[in-house]
């Protein structure tokens, strides 16, 4: 950036003066168009590598018919899911004991109606209540059966969901094995790879002998020994060679089923391999990034064969982290450079081979299941003989309700008899005033 004094004063913020005229960011800062900015504006951190085999879980029939992902943003976890179910378990059972508060009365007030359908609701209790001896076996449906019966469909409910989250997020699980190699097994590696990487700078393509290098392979065959690729970037009048860091992204790719594809990516920052300060790399020593290249071969995908990338190690080369010694190395000839060298390395003596093994099949599932349901009966029916055998008034509870439900059930019966009397003979012919009561 060339400035007449007069205009010194105009450099963006976070940017120093050299050679009198001109301006450049501070280190660990490039120069955009909105002033000076860090490695992060442009979506690097330094250690933010990305990572993947390319074997993406294929869609389904369940995720088809079901909105896994959606259920997976909601739950997270089967601790989620089980903190749901408890807090379902103590609001039904809280329901169930304020209503008993309420006062039963004639049949006709609310609390006998709710705490009447509360006990229809029990499904799994009503043959095993409270037994006295020498008295005949009477299927029983209380009050506390039907709590105790909702609260145990919560509960299988709570554990069956937080099943199916397991069988959902781990379902299978990957098995790897690794053997040597010999050269018919590398010969069928057949894959196309690019690497793409970005020098995060203010430089033009002039100063690349661009900023952005590609470098493309089809047809890649596995080579017996490692390679090495350089270039580098010079000063140019009035626009020094420097940086803050790199972006990279490596792929590769079976040339035949393409469907597939690995890859590692990222963003490099020289500070974040020192201590952590903020760096622009200049000078005369390599920025070295080693890549390591691993034959994988995917068993149950029919064979597929793609060679695994991963960012083995990055050495950042000459840097500067304070103003004044960048400052002169931009006035410095001798360190108008900055170097960059990739080293490839084939970790070709072995391959990894990959497989995938159910967690849950179909007999393990069922047996889940049973187990599921036997534990939330087991639970609340122990419950159940514990409160019986400890409070003597739930043990006949039902017989109270089923009482003011007759004597309710006689009332009406005997005032339709009364009104048919009383249309049939009239009022003065028979005086039904104290048989009513």
């Amino acid at each position: 950036m060339d400035l007449s004094p007069a205009a010194v004063t105009a450099c963006p913020a976070n940017a120093f003066v050299y050679n009198l005229t001109l301006c450049a960011c501070n280190p660990g800062l490039f120069l955009a168009t909105d002033g000076c900015k860090p490695l992060t504006a442009v979506g690097g951190g330094g250690e933010e590598w990305k990572t993947s085999s390319g074997l993406e879980e294929q869609p389904t029939f369940l995720s088809n018919v079901l909105p896994l992902e959606s259920i997976r943003r909601l739950t997270r976890s089967q601790e989620a899911l089980l903190g749901a179910t408890l807090v379902a378990l103590i609001v039904w059972l809280a329901f169930c004991l304020s209503v008993r508060f309420g006062r039963l009365g004639d049949g006709e007030t609310v609390w006998f109606r709710i705490r009447w359908w509360i006990s229809r609701l029990d499904v799994y209790f009503y043959t095993r209540h409270w037994l006295e001896d020498n008295k005949m076996v009477v299927k029983r449906k209380t009050e506390l059966g039907g709590a105790f019966s909702v609260a145990s469909w919560i509960l299988f409910v709570g554990l069956f969901s937080a099943l199916l989250y397991e069988i959902i997020a781990k379902r299978t699980f990957e098995v790897h094995k690794v053997k040597p190699t010999n050269a018919p097994d590398l010969q069928q590696f057949d894959n196309d790879m690019e690497f793409n990487i970005t020098t995060v700078s203010s430089m033009t393509c002039s100063h690349l002998r661009g900023p952005t290098v590609s470098i493309k392979c089809n047809h890649c065959r596995i080579p017996r020994d490692d390679f090495y690729i350089s270039w580098h970037f010079v000063d140019l009048p009035k626009s020094p060679a420097s940086a803050v860091g790199f972006q990279f992204n490596l792929t590769a790719r079976d040339h035949i089923d393409d469907a597939h594809v690995s890859y590692v990516s990222g963003t490099l920052a020289p500070g974040s391999y020192r201590d952590g300060g903020l760096e622009t790399l200049r000078g005369p020593d390599m920025n070295l990034l080693k890549i390591n290249l691993f034959p994988t071969k995917f068993n149950y995908k029919h064979q597929l064969k793609i060679i695994q990338p991963l960012l083995h190690d990055y050495i950042p080369g000459s840097s500067f982290s304070d103003i004044g010694t960048l400052q002169t190395s931009f006035q410095n000839s001798r360190d108008g450079l900055l170097n960059i060298t990739l080293i490839v390395r084939y970790l070709s003596d072995y391959i990894v081979e990959v497989d995938k093994q159910l967690v849950f099949g179909i007999v393990t599932f069922l047996a889940e299941i049973g187990g599921l349901s036997v534990t939330s009966l087991a639970v609340f029916l122990c419950l159940l003989s514990q409160c019986e055998a400890r409070f003597k008034s739930l043990r006949f509870e039902d017989t109270v309700m089923r009482n003011i439900r007759r004597h309710k059930r006689a009332q009406r019966h005997w005032d339709k008899v009364r009104k048919y009397v009383s249309y049939t003979w009239g009022q003065s012919t028979v005086n039904l005033t104290n048989a009513s009561n």
